[in-house]
């Protein structure tokens, strides 16, 4: 399935998602939920704001998708986001039926779309994402090397 404008102006809105959790210190992470041209869910990374290791844009966005639909299977929803799930956001949307998951940058330390495991299109589970990769690659990671600078940088001085 080729790249949309309409995906770019998710991933945009993921982007954005993502520099909120610049605000509580939290890995500038953002996911956006996407049903029938709607945002039905968004999230940014809470994990150092809530106190909670589960607290990831994806299970964020994920969380208030099933909310809006008042059902636990988003199988017409598309998920975008800016950093290649975890292997606990991944198994989320495999769970959840999604269909399609955008994501912006890969992660060679913790990607399970793909770049070390690849848990949405596993062959043995009951359910395959479709994966795209790659939409506003550069921006993201950007913003993630800024954060991590930025966090040398204090733990230095």
């Amino acid at each position: 399935m080729p790249i949309t404008e309409a995906d770019r102006k998710w991933m945009r809105l993921a982007l954005s998602e993502a520099e909120s959790a610049l605000a509580t210190d939290d890995v500038p992470i953002g996911a956006v939920a996407v049903r029938q041209g709607a945002v039905i869910g968004r999230g940014y990374n809470r994990r150092e704001a809530d106190k909670d290791p589960t607290a990831h844009a994806e299970i964020i966005a994920i969380r208030e998708a099933a909310a809006a639909l008042d059902r636990w299977r988003l199988d017409e929803v598309t998920l975008y986001c800016t950093l290649e799930p975890c292997s606990m956001c991944a198994g989320a949307m495999v769970l959840a039926r999604l269909p399609r998951l955008v994501y912006a940058a890969g992660d060679p330390k913790a990607g399970a779309a793909g770049s070390i495991i690849d848990i949405t299109r596993h062959h043995r589970l009951n359910h395959h994402v479709h994966v795209e990769s790659g939409l506003y690659a550069e921006e993201a990671a950007e913003l993630l090397r800024a954060f991590f600078r930025r966090l040398r940088a204090q733990s230095q001085g």
